[in-house]
């Protein structure tokens, strides 16, 4: 197979810790500024080493021309600028598409940046908007008029379904919650801290059956950025570097309607291909940093990311230690679930947190060895899909 050569490494990360309310006003582009100030700063860079840009959606860009904006407000000349949708996968696609842009040598040091700002007040009154269902789409026509709107029922259907055929019990789901709170515990950036077990998870409410509460993310504000560059000046960098050994990505469906199995799911095809990329196997992942909107969604993950059989899941975390203390560290940042889902960020925040193990910067968390990431990014309705093997040499 053909692909990435490992010859590009992510050298520098910065993140804003997660808040439930934004704690200051950022003007303008002013929070990407200073989330490109600290990760060139984290990795001894300056602006001038940047020549490549890549990012979300940019609500102060009116949803156009999101690159000349950035370009222009930090200062930088950027020879392959890329605006990467790919919802929860965003901040894996973003990198990929780096590594990628940088061993075609497109560009040699590129940023990738997301934030998330809160949501303007509808000025109907009431909740906020809610945009995705473009006029025609299947999703807008289909879906929308019966009620059939937000990532909570859908998520719930593929619960629902997955335990129909597995026999999935509500305690396994709840055990990946336990876990991850016990991996946020030690995260001093975690939004929720408190300790929690099984049984808190369960008589936590119900949001849409069989999902309780402490089974789904809770949105916050927040950001994140990741300094991708060559090989060659990954060797002046002061950490050390994680090369990008890896990569795949999958997407099949957008509307949980039209989506081709609620348990066979586009990620299997997105980690096969990263994993044969890299020519590394399941064993000798030292971390897996798996999106986590929805505790279903971690089960489904280890299953079509190959670390257990088909149907497998429910007992495999239970048969398993999933905390940093554990024999299969999983999300030892508390995950999403636990550290806070800041919209597009949240999903970078399983990039910079394998960063952190990799250079040995994760404090109190640290795991005893941690040289080689699974890192997995999943978007909308288990549609979007992007893997990663990160190496630390």
């Amino acid at each position: 197979m053909g692909g990435l050569r490992g010859e590009a490494a992510i050298v520098g990360i910065a993140e804003f810790a997660p808040v439930r309310r934004p704690d200051r006003t950022w003007m303008g582009l002013e929070a990407y500024a200073e989330l490109a100030r600290l990760a060139l700063e984290d990795a001894g860079f300056t602006h001038d080493d940047v020549d490549g840009l890549m990012t979300g959606h940019l609500a102060d860009s009116g949803g156009l021309f999101a690159p000349g904006h950035l370009t222009e407000y930090l200062g930088i000349g950027s020879h392959f600028s890329e605006v990467v949708d790919l919802g929860g996968a965003t901040g894996a696609g973003a990198v990929l598409r780096a590594a990628m842009a940088i061993e075609m040598g497109l560009c040699e040091t590129a940023l990738c940046i997301v934030h998330t700002l809160p949501r303007p007040k509808n000025p109907k009154g009431g909740g906020p908007t809610f945009r995705m269902g473009a006029w025609g789409s299947p999703m807008g026509e289909f879906d929308y008029p019966f009620g059939a709107v937000g990532q909570n029922y859908a998520y719930a259907l593929i619960a629902n379904r997955y335990a129909y055929e597995f026999g999935l019990t509500d305690r396994q789901r709840a055990k990946v919650a336990v876990d991850q709170r016990t991996n946020a515990m030690a995260n001093p950036k975690a939004v929720f801290r408190d300790p929690i077990d099984i049984d808190d998870v369960l008589n936590s409410p119900v949001i849409v059956d069989p999902l309780h509460m402490l089974e789904i993310v809770m949105p916050c504000f927040g950001g994140a950025a990741v300094v991708v560059t060559s090989k060659e000046k990954a060797k002046r960098a002061r950490h050390r570097p994680a090369y990008i050994l890896g990569g795949g990505e999958n997407t099949t469906h957008l509307s949980v309607t039209y989506d081709p199995s609620f348990t066979e799911t586009p990620i299997k095809a997105a980690a096969d291909r990263a994993f044969t990329m890299a020519g590394v196997k399941r064993s000798e992942i030292d971390l897996a940093s798996l999106y986590d909107c929805y505790t279903i969604t971690v089960l489904l993950t280890l299953e079509d990311a190959g670390f257990c059989g088909k149907g497998e899941a429910g007992k495999f975390v239970e048969e398993h230690d999933l905390t940093y203390r554990g024999d299969f560290p999983m999300n030892t940042h508390g995950g999403q679930l636990s550290f806070g889902q800041a919209g597009m960020a949240g999903g970078m925040s399983h990039i910079t947190e394998a960063c952190l193990q990799l250079t040995g910067r994760a404090g109190d968390r640290q795991l005893r060895r941690c040289d080689t990431v699974f890192v997995h990014g999943n978007g909308g309705l288990m549609s979007e899909q992007v893997s990663l093997i990160l190496r630390g040499e």
